[in-house]
């Protein structure tokens, strides 16, 4: 009795970690969820090898969106191992290559290890690819679903790793290989530096974080002037790199459950004083609200990141947040300059333009608000 019990209550406890995730975990909950773990590849003559560090998200998660494995966290930590072989794909001179799970789960640091191996037989691949689609059958909200990303590190023989590659949904990872009789003498990557990718992170990091798209359009549609452009996206940046740069060091961290809904609130207010208090959208003030709610998406920033950096140190790991940092900048960009180009071309070319400016405003910022408000319950959970 006291078995089917703890059995009952096991998968109650499932379902509630599932629901409760993006909310209690500390860096697991944001507008466009990333699970980050890390992979290291060992190609040796006869197999490839990958241990897979994951998330205890990407478990929840994963098990959450496959109504198969719904029992109980450690039947999903089973049948993790499975999953992360249907969802992995190793590709070797064009033909997909077939794994089985070896062991696991495991635990590093309180995060499940798996071993995944996948047999070559007699071939020496002259080119490896790494593809994956984990968790993308999940959706956090209507049509943004989850992600995973993976550091990879790469060894092989006695020679030194090569450690910084990142994996994800859009950025698959690509593998030549140099071989003397049976011996694997080198490895490179194909058409992909490691601190590119890390910039190409950076850019796609704002790009499809909505909340973030959301905060930059909110603090543009109100600026007036090239001047005021520069000193609210500068107070916004440079708020947001302090506090990436001091969660990169260990210095200053926040919970999810903190800097989420701060970072959904900040939608909200800066939108809402864009229609209520236009006058007060501007100036100092403006300066000020961009600066203080630049901080929490600073700490959002590193949320997406440092997980799966936690095995790099000294020069890479700085290299790789700077990379990164880059690349948010660049996708920041991005979003900043069309929006006010366009208000720009707008007060030069039409005849009632404070009219049609305020207009575009008010209704913009209106749109922007009620989207914050969607996120800032999606991260209370209410």
């Amino acid at each position: 009795m006291r078995t089917a019990e703890r059995q009952v209550s096991g998968s109650v406890l499932m379902r509630m970690l599932a629901c409760l995730l993006p909310l209690l975990y500390d860096h697991g909950a944001d507008a466009h969820p990333v699970s980050q773990g890390a992979m290291e590849l060992q190609i040796e003559a006869d197999r490839i090898s990958v241990l897979a560090t994951v998330s205890p998200e990407e478990v929840i998660i994963g098990a959450n969106g496959n109504a198969g494995v719904q029992h109980s966290f450690a039947r999903a930590l089973r049948e993790h191992g499975k999953y992360l072989l249907a969802h992995l794909h190793i590709i070797a001179d064009g033909k997909r290559l077939q794994g089985q799970v070896a062991a696991g789960p495991d635990h590093i640091a309180g995060r499940p290890r798996y071993d995944i191996e996948y047999p070559l037989g007699t071939a020496r691949p002259s080119s490896i690819t790494l593809q994956e689609d984990v968790l993308r059958e999940v959706e956090f909200a209507p049509g943004n679903p989850w992600e995973a990303s993976y550091l990879v590190r790469i060894s092989h023989g006695r020679e030194p790793p090569l450690a910084g590659l990142l994996l994800t949904f859009r950025q698959p990872l690509g593998i030549e290989c140099r071989w003397r009789n049976d011996i694997l003498t080198a490895v490179y990557p194909v058409h992909s530096l490691p601190l590119l990718a890390f910039v190409q992170h950076g850019v796609l990091h704002i790009l499809t974080g909505y909340d973030h798209l959301l905060f930059v359009g909110a603090l543009v549609l109100a600026i007036r002037g090239l001047l005021d452009l520069i000193k609210v996206i500068s107070a916004f940046t440079l708020a947001h790199s302090i506090t990436l740069t001091l969660a990169a060091l260990d210095i200053f961290r926040l919970t999810g459950q903190v800097v989420e809904p701060m970072i959904a609130a900040s939608i909200v207010a800066v939108a809402a004083q864009n229609v209520l208090w236009p006058l007060h959208s501007r100036g100092w003030g403006r300066i000020v609200v961009a600066f203080f709610f630049g901080l929490f998406h600073g700490l959002g920033f590193a949320g997406g990141l440092l997980d799966a950096m936690s095995s790099m140190q000294g020069v890479p790991a700085a290299a790789a947040i700077a990379s990164f940092s880059v690349g948010v900048e660049l996708g920041q960009q991005i979003v900043v300059l069309p929006v006010f180009g366009a208000l720009w071309l707008l007060r030069r070319q039409t005849s009632d333009a404070p009219r049609s400016i305020g207009l575009v405003q008010r209704y913009g910022s209106a749109a922007i608000s009620l989207a914050g408000m969607f996120y800032l319950a999606a991260a209370l959970r209410l």
